[in-house]
């Protein structure tokens, strides 16, 4: 029997994989999770075989989860499911060590299929997926412009990015203008959404 955690924050996909997986008579579903920050403290009370974790988790997001899960319970696979818009985060995943990814539109029986060559240690990787994530190159941007672009990201101005990073608001408006300029934007709302896409802002 190979015994599941799943992670996911939306109840209707989450209910619809744990029936889903119950219709298989070798895999249980021993824990379910909806944050990332829950996934260690329940692997480490019921011991799962493979954790099927989504990227997108609140507080805590899937790929730093899976990272932190692999070093306290290193006998427990990671499956990672995410989107086919999401490159850039497959990449910080792939970065990470992660060596199972299925797309979440995939059909059912790819999942279990999925989970239990991930079980025997083989890897399960899309190589659509795997092909697209690696069409982005490593981040063009410094790490203060990377820095000023996640707090604005945030919903911060330039005041209040100045505030918590100790610089002058114009310096962080010129990091902001480095960035749209290296991420070929046309402004500081599309630089965002470019490097979150990219996978530039972890």
């Amino acid at each position: 029997m190979i015994r599941v955690l799943l992670a996911e924050d939306m109840h209707m996909i989450r209910a619809a994989l744990t029936a889903l997986l119950r219709l298989e008579p070798d895999i249980e579903v021993a824990a379910e999770v909806t944050r990332g920050d829950e996934i260690v403290p329940a692997a480490l009370k019921t011991r799962p075989d493979v954790a099927i974790v989504d990227i997108d988790l609140p507080v805590i997001d899937g790929i730093t989860a899976a990272a932190e899960l692999r070093e306290q319970l290193p006998s427990c696979r990671i499956l990672v499911l995410t989107a086919m818009g999401q490159p850039g985060q497959v990449r910080r995943a792939l970065g990470a060590g992660i060596e199972a990814f299925l797309v979440k539109d995939a059909p059912g029986h790819r999942l279990a299929d999925a989970i239990r060559r991930t079980a025997a240690g083989l890897r399960v990787l899309d190589a659509e997926l795997v092909a697209s994530a690696m069409e982005y190159g490593e981040s063009p941007l410094t790490p203060r412009e990377t820095t000023v672009l996640r707090e604005a990201a945030r919903g911060a101005s330039a005041e209040e990015i100045a505030a918590r990073l100790h610089l002058s608001a114009g310096t962080v408006r010129n990091h902001l203008t480095g960035a749209i300029t290296k991420t070929g934007a046309r402004n500081k709302i599309d630089a965002i959404r470019i490097a979150e896409d990219a996978g530039w802002l972890p």
